[in-house]
């Protein structure tokens, strides 16, 4: 009997015990980025521009910020193309992580409030990691993004009913994309369609994980951009 009581009050003892407590987290984020401005930003300071935000790929993250001119919308910069927008480029700074998307949001944040930007016709796109950051800021600010064009990037299938129902989306891939299979946007396209999104699908026949050259070499898609007007 005195064995059987010492053990019924050491297990009352030992029972659950939830404490309440709060702690508040702090997230620095250093990110390097270029901005594009177009010819005729300087010309009338009463005009409100598009802006677009491009998210690179891994090979070039964690890098000198010049790498990020290797493909995309910054190669196109380089080589001399014209844009009728700002476009904001980031570095992603760690080789081996994954976009800090809420750093990049007060960045874009940032640079939409100190410069002549229409808050109506943000733009978003990337390729690759950036192609998945891109799906992944989507679902987090469904309310922000005018438009989206996602190129070879992997997508979060599951939060397909999280994007903006009224944001059109044009979605590249390859079709012998080792890296990241196109069966990645064919399901996620195939999803949206379902449900009634505003969904456009380029996949290129014998094109491996490099489709960024001819999507971003897409002269229409940058028209097709300049038509869409945040609709919520």
């Amino acid at each position: 009997m005195l064995i059987l009581l010492i053990f019924n009050n050491c297990a009352s003892q030992i029972g659950p015990n939830l404490i309440d407590d709060e702690f508040e987290t702090t997230v620095k984020e250093k990110l390097s980025y270029y901005l594009y401005y177009p010819d005729d930003y300087d010309k009338d300071s009463n005009t409100e521009f598009p802006i677009l935000l491009f998210l690179h790929g891994g090979g070039e993250s964690g890098q000198s910020l010049g790498e990020t001119k290797k493909s995309g919308p910054p190669k196109l910069i380089v080589d001399g193309k014209k844009f009728p927008f700002l476009i904001l480029i980031p570095q992603n700074p760690y080789p081996k992580k994954w976009w800090n998307t809420r750093a990049v949001k007060q960045l874009l944040d940032s640079v939409v409030s100190d410069n002549r930007v229409d808050k109506n016709r943000v733009y978003l796109t990337g390729l690759s990691r950036g192609g998945g950051a891109a799906w992944e800021m989507a679902v987090q600010y469904p309310d922000t993004f005018a438009a989206m064009a996602v190129v070879c990037g992997m997508t979060p299938l599951p939060y397909a009913s999280w994007i903006n129902k009224k944001m059109p989306m044009w979605v590249f891939h390859g079709a012998e994309d080792k890296s990241i299979p196109v069966e990645e946007s064919e399901t996620m396209v195939a999803k949206l369609k379902q449900m009634g999104y505003d969904v456009r699908f380029t996949k290129y026949e014998n094109v491996g994980h490099n489709a960024w050259t001819r999507a971003y070499a897409t002269d229409e898609l940058y028209d097709w951009f300049m038509e869409q007007r945040l609709n919520n």
